[in-house]
């Protein structure tokens, strides 16, 4: 996954704060604040509280989301190998044959897909 301008706006505030001066081309300068947005209780508008990041926070806060998203790449594949075992019956037939299979198994996705 790559992360966008959008991505990190979406991420500061709830709502709709934000728009787009041409949402064809979703990038700094054509991001704008909406006049106005809905009150906590959505009763009500208000003029917009929010103000915009700097283009600088803007790329750091993308830098920051795909930096994080990276460094779990190791659990979501680790998770996808998981799920193709079929776990439990592998449990079942070590405890019934004293074996080792799932312990061994799941060692060998780890080995395969270690932490950073």
């Amino acid at each position: 996954m790559t992360f966008t301008l959008e991505d990190y706006i979406c991420r500061l505030h709830t709502g709709c704060w934000y728009t787009w001066t041409d949402s064809s081309s979703k990038v700094y300068n054509n991001l704008a604040l909406v006049p106005q947005v809905w009150n906590a209780g959505g009763t009500a508008l208000i003029d917009n509280p929010h103000s915009l990041p700097s283009e600088s926070a803007c790329n750091a806060g993308v830098a920051t989301l795909q930096t994080d998203w990276d460094a779990k790449d190791y659990s979501r594949l680790r998770k996808a190998k998981y799920n193709l075992l079929n776990q439990d019956e592998m449990r079942y037939d070590d405890v019934k044959n004293s074996t080792t299979t799932w312990v061994d198994a799941i060692d060998a996705i780890k080995v395969a897909h270690p932490k950073p």
